[in-house]
């Protein structure tokens, strides 16, 4: 099985210099989602049809052949311009659309066997729509089978009135179906080449023609606006927060909690309110992430605490308590047993085991030993105003509050910093290094300034 998918339309309802099927759905393009079904399917091969930022859409997805259709002229034009791709090509071909984000590999793949077996020119996939509009009608024979498809803007009020739709999602016999749409016409209202008119010319042929009804409709919604995003979005993190949920991750409020679909948890853990875990994160077990926490494309340990976080491209290795309030930035890894308490940052540094930032801390571009004690409203002067420099702390280190360190510079193992120092000099092993000018007591100063 061969499939291609159909992703050259503009979307103008999207109201978006965007290419439609590069609008997100769950943290993934939407024709992301379809490429990645028909690969879960079974499909060997994916051509995508593009038109509208076809440049775009090539930077954004990969491992596809990509088709380009110059003049959109409708979806049988669309596969049409693929026909060259598949001269050699023998058995089943599965067409899909590209904004089509909920459909899953599973319901493909029973489409397609549902295809093979009975033996069809083509096979159509259907669905009951509660809103049928937009959508074209299947018509069928009195005795069931299928007769023909209707489009929306050519059908009949009648016509209008049947719920079952074409989900625009077929299989075909390769072959037969480049040779049938040489014959589509464009007699239509919009004068367009519809593929659907395909199954119309099979069946004159004397083909056979099979259709094929979805369980759950939701599955073949088209998105055309930015409201359909909003539903389709809903649906896909619902059943994100099901499916963890259903592996043994407590999620207290699946409303609030919003999970991309490549997103791994754990056993166990605990996700608390108003939290985003986007990207590819990973996330180990008995965990305890949130509220109002935000992780993106983060390797997150065992036993990990979290609360009131914004964590992004890093790794928090086993046992780490964050929180409130902690940001961790690109490039950072926390080993075991750290502990980083309220309103600290730290970008792309290495903090080692054991180590506490108990408050009000900055580390930039950090190299940290295990065991040390960063004192409250210690930073890393990493920036001179035009090149950034690294700071090394050794292991056991103490640093006083209100410390500035002073990039490039090394505290080596088992130093101390006094409170209030700017160090600017490298500290030796078990020396103590203060930095800060001598105390002067005035004495009757007030009484002076009167």
């Amino acid at each position: 099985m061969e499939t291609v998918i159909l992703a050259a339309g503009k979307g103008t309802r999207m109201k978006s210099k965007l290419p439609k099927v590069l609008h997100k759905v769950c943290g993934k393009e939407m024709l992301q989602h379809v490429i990645d079904a028909a690969k879960s399917a079974g499909s060997t091969r994916e051509v995508v049809i593009i038109g509208n930022g076809a440049e775009l859409v090539k930077e954004k997805i990969s491992d596809v052949e990509f088709v380009l259709q110059a003049e959109q002229l409708g979806t049988g034009h669309a596969v049409l311009c693929a026909k060259n791709n598949f001269e050699n090509s023998t058995g089943t071909l599965m067409i899909l659309c590209g904004d089509t984000p909920l459909i899953d590999g599973e319901l493909l793949k029973k489409f397609s066997a549902a295809h093979e077996n009975s033996n069809a020119a083509a096979t159509v996939l259907t669905a009951e729509m509660p809103d049928a509009t937009g959508y074209g009608r299947i018509i069928r024979e009195s005795d069931g089978s299928l007769k023909k498809i209707v489009e929306h803007k050519d059908a009949t009020d009648e016509e209008k009135k049947i719920s079952e739709v074409n989900a625009g999602i077929y299989c075909f016999d390769v072959k037969k179906l480049f040779d049938a749409l040489t014959k589509v016409k464009n007699d239509n209202a919009q004068g367009e080449y519809y593929l659907p008119d395909v199954l119309t010319i099979l069946k004159s042929a004397g083909e056979k023609i099979s259709a094929y009804t979805a369980e759950d409709y939701t599955q073949t919604l088209g998105i055309n606006s930015r409201v359909q995003l909003a539903e389709a979005e809903k649906i896909l993190r619902q059943k994100k927060n099901i499916s963890l949920m259903e592996s043994g991750v407590t999620i207290i409020d699946p409303a609030t909690t919003f999970i991309d679909s490549e997103v791994e948890v754990g056993q166990d853990t605990i996700i608390y309110p108003n939290t985003f875990i986007e990207g590819k994160t990973k996330i180990g077990e008995n965990c305890s992430i949130g509220p109002n926490s935000r992780f993106f494309d983060m390797i997150v340990g065992d036993n990990v605490q979290a609360q009131f976080c914004y964590c992004h491209e890093s790794e928090i290795c086993n046992d780490v308590i964050l929180g409130p309030y902690v940001h961790i930035r690109p490039g950072s890894k926390i080993f075991p047993k750290v502990k980083i308490g309220n309103f600290v940052e730290v970008k792309n540094s290495n903090i080692g085991e054991g180590s506490k930032l108990p408050h009000l801390q900055y580390l930039g571009d950090t190299d940290m030993g295990s065991g040390c004690n960063i004192g409250c409203g210690t930073i890393t002067v990493n920036y001179d105003g035009k090149k950034k420099f690294r700071t090394t702390i050794g292991d056991n280190v103490f640093v006083g509050c209100n410390s500035n360190l002073v990039a490039p510079v090394t505290l080596e193992n088992n130093s101390y910093v006094g409170a209030g120092s700017t160090i600017t000099e490298n500290v030796p092993e078990k020396n103590l290094a203060i930095a800060r000018a001598r105390q002067k007591n005035i004495t009757g100063w007030k009484d002076k300034r009167n």
